[in-house]
């Protein structure tokens, strides 16, 4: 398995709308197995997107796909910043 847990900072205000295009444009995307987008609980414009894909090629080819591409381009106007914090070999557990 291949993960990533990446930060993304909205602007002002925008958080809300930001994790909602999020949650909606990336649905159903070959060997995702999990997509979890979170609130920060102390910064009000930061969310955690923590991904767990059957492999690295997985994930690389959703970057492709046109559900994906529209919610990046809806999504980058709301967003001051993008980090990726990590990438991760999830090993199991809950969900998985």
């Amino acid at each position: 398995m291949y993960g990533l847990i990446a930060k993304i900072t909205a602007i002002d205000g925008k958080r809300d709308a930001l994790s909602s295009i999020l949650i909606e444009g990336l649905r159903e995307m070959p060997g995702n197995l999990s997509y979890i987008v979170a609130n920060d609980a102390a910064n009000a414009n930061d969310l955690w997107i923590t991904e767990v894909w059957v492999d690295q090629a997985a994930h690389q080819n959703s970057l492709s796909l046109s559900s994906v591409q529209k919610a990046i381009k809806v999504a980058r106007p709301l967003m001051a910043g993008m980090v990726r914090i990590a990438e991760t070999r999830p090993v199991g557990g809950e969900g998985l």
